[in-house]
């Protein structure tokens, strides 16, 4: 059975957003969707975030992930970190920078270690060949350039950059991830 693991951003849940959307989506593709309710989404803390995906995840060459911007940080430090196989990944509004305007001390030091912490590339490549990652030149937190260049570099990624949709974190629908996800073969 096809399966579709989304896993929300910082102070997200499965319930806001465009997620819901896309669980009806998926759905009417007969994916087996399983939505993570990622611990205490205020403080997403790596090592916090990276057991619950552990413990919850159980994916296959038949799996996909959708991650949001420190979702897909989770997704990607999970496949490099187990044997655990995937079909395709896809981020919306994914990062390996951010624009540190953080407000604050605390929200610095929480994306401390997801910005320092290297990914290992190869073994995520190896479990997972096909990344497409989506952003918006108006995202005020994922600087576009070089996300872009970092995504194509480190996982040879597909692109797809698209306009007025901040940081994909409101109720809009995403035709574009649909669209891709429905080219999977």
């Amino acid at each position: 059975m096809k399966k579709a693991y989304l896993v929300h951003g910082w102070d997200g849940t499965p319930d806001n957003w465009w997620f819901p959307w896309l669980t009806h989506e998926l759905e009417k593709l007969d994916f087996k969707v399983i939505s993570l309710d990622m611990p205490d989404s205020k403080i997403p803390r790596m090592k916090t975030w990276l057991s619950h995906a552990a413990k919850e995840i159980h994916s296959d060459k038949d799996t996909i992930f959708i991650g949001h911007s420190i979702g897909c940080q989770t997704i990607m430090r999970h496949l490099a970190n187990t044997n655990q196989k995937a079909k395709a990944c896809f981020f919306v509004a994914g990062w390996f920078t951010l624009d540190l305007h953080l407000d604050t001390e605390e929200s610095k030091e929480i994306a401390k270690p997801w910005l320092e912490n290297n990914i290992d590339f190869n073994k995520l490549k190896n479990n997972c060949s096909k990344f497409t990652v989506f952003l918006s030149i108006d995202d005020p937190v994922v600087p576009l350039k070089e996300n872009k260049e970092l995504f194509e570099k480190n996982l040879n990624a597909k692109v797809i950059i698209e306009k007025g949709k901040g940081h994909y974190d409101s109720d809009m629908i995403i035709p574009s991830l649909l669209n891709e996800i429905k080219l999977l073969k």
